[in-house]
């Protein structure tokens, strides 16, 4: 084989009843949509190769040298309801390079599956590529896209739809949910494990239950204030698709925004909003209270540690806060945060709430100056927040011009676009995936190659709801 992964397998050290041996199960006629080359060169993979060979390896239908595949174990809470057995119903684990996991998702059945084919169609491969690079690029932590390829079968959900694999990059896959199924089990001995190797593997400087609890706690709320500040929905924040590594992790029914809403969800299985954009503050932090239950076992007094456990969980949503104030504030120009900046922030938010103007396209006329001349400069509202805006940037030292279009992309990952490319490359036309994803390599800047990508959806473009890739 012409291509090399220098694979490591250290999560098959830890007790076997976190995973089972699981190979992929090798496609008919697997053919390469794209292949991530840089992302594979920090990943140390090297290669002369053709497409072909390329397509094999990352279908599973060719394994490579080194590979120690297996199917994850955990547990979880979805939509707040319990489910004590979960795993990789559709995802192998084919070893880690370089400190990074490689995972190919849709890869086939697994002890896992729970009756499900294993499988992924086309269009949520394409979706996760697209938004999960954008997120890279918009310096969001996040699982990375590594390669998509065409299975060449058929996958049957509503309809018949052609089948399709993702290869997936992440720091780890390790989940709340993995803790879960171990202390729901009261496998003491297993959860200290993982802990340990959790630990050494991403928080070196955490030797405690709690020190190691007050980390995930810390990433997790810098993670979602920056989904805030961008937009984005995860909608589907269940503790089995919430990272430990801090990263965002399981694009399924994720959009961002067009118009702005607080109320906002996309999700077709999120019937009564849990997982709106607004609510995502408060479900990070009901997450991370999952986490410390887990880990309660670990403590020999567990009356301390409840309490200790408590006071980092509830400082938890003013630290998502602060991460938010921050985070619009530099979207505003401002970079010397005060507290009252946070009423500035609100009222904006506000009046475009009530203006249904698009919330990146308003914060772009602002970094160029033509907000005034904008839909959103016909609320009389507006005008008086904007002379206010102004007042507050005159304390300002560095230039607020350079901070805001460092702070607000041109582009985002619109999802009537990524719509339009999944419906074109059921025709076989992939011409726009590609160019969408090379229009966002770049998101912060402006380029007028790209700038119908700019456009929000037309009435009949709108799209109201994503779903998940199962």
């Amino acid at each position: 084989m012409s291509l090399h992964i220098p694979f490591e397998n250290s999560y098959v050290d830890l007790p076997d009843r976190l995973f089972a041996r699981q190979k992929p199960t090798p496609v008919r006629a697997p053919k390469l949509i794209a292949y991530n080359a840089p992302l594979g060169a920090e990943l140390g993979i090297t290669e002369d190769t053709d497409e072909a060979e390329l397509a094999q390896v990352f279908s599973g239908t060719q394994l490579p040298e080194g590979s120690d595949p297996i199917a994850q174990l955990y547990a979880g809470h979805q939509f707040g309801n319990w489910n004590p057995q979960l795993g990789d119903g559709r995802a192998v684990l084919l070893g880690e390079s370089n400190g990074y996991d490689i995972q190919l998702k849709g890869s086939g059945k697994t002890p896992f599956s729970r009756r499900g084919d294993g499988r992924s169609w086309l269009g949520p491969v394409l979706r996760e590529y697209i938004v999960s690079e954008a997120m890279h690029a918009f310096g969001v932590p996040t699982t990375r896209a590594l390669a998509a390829v065409e299975t060449g079968e058929t996958v049957f959900r509503e309809r018949p739809q052609p089948g399709g694999i993702l290869t997936r990059v992440a720091s780890s896959h390790i989940r709340v949910g993995t803790f879960q199924v171990l202390a729901a089990r009261q496998d003491i001995e297993g959860l200290q494990s993982l802990m340990s190797y959790s630990c050494a593997r991403h928080y070196p400087e955490a030797s405690s239950p709690a020190e190691f609890l007050a980390s995930v706690i810390a990433r997790q709320a810098a993670l979602v204030a920056h989904w805030m500040a961008l937009g984005f929905i995860h909608g589907v924040m269940n503790t089995d698709n919430c990272s430990i590594s801090g990263e965002t992790i399981d694009y399924g029914p994720c959009a961002f925004m067009d118009a702005f809403h607080p109320g906002k969800v996309f999700s077709s299985i999120d019937h009564y909003g849990r997982y709106a954009y607004g609510n995502q503050p408060e479900i990070a932090a009901w997450n991370m209270a999952q986490l410390a239950t887990a880990l309660l076992p670990l403590e020999s007094n567990s009356d301390a540690a409840v309490q200790e456990f408590t006071k980092l969980v509830h400082a938890m949503p003013e630290m998502i806060r602060t991460g938010w104030r921050n985070r619009f504030a530099a979207k505003l120009g401002i970079t010397e945060v005060v507290a009252e900046d946070e009423d500035l922030i609100a009222d904006l938010l506000e009046i475009m709430t009530d203006t249904k103007v698009d919330f990146t396209n308003s914060f772009r006329v602002l970094t160029d100056g033509t907000a005034t001349e904008s839909p959103l400069g016909a609320n009389d509202t507006f005008q008086n927040w904007h002379s206010r805006w102004q007042r507050r940037l005159e304390a300002e030292t560095a230039d607020p011009k350079a901070t805001m279009a460092a702070a607000n992309p041109v582009r985002i990952p619109r999802n009537h676009r990524i719509e339009a490319l999944i419906q074109a490359a059921l025709q076989g036309d992939y011409a726009p995936f590609h160019r969408l994803h090379a229009a966002l390599a770049q998101p912060f800047e402006v380029i007028e190659e790209f700038a119908d990508l700019t456009a929000p959806p037309e009435p009949e473009e709108v799209v109201t709801h994503t779903f998940c890739g199962t």
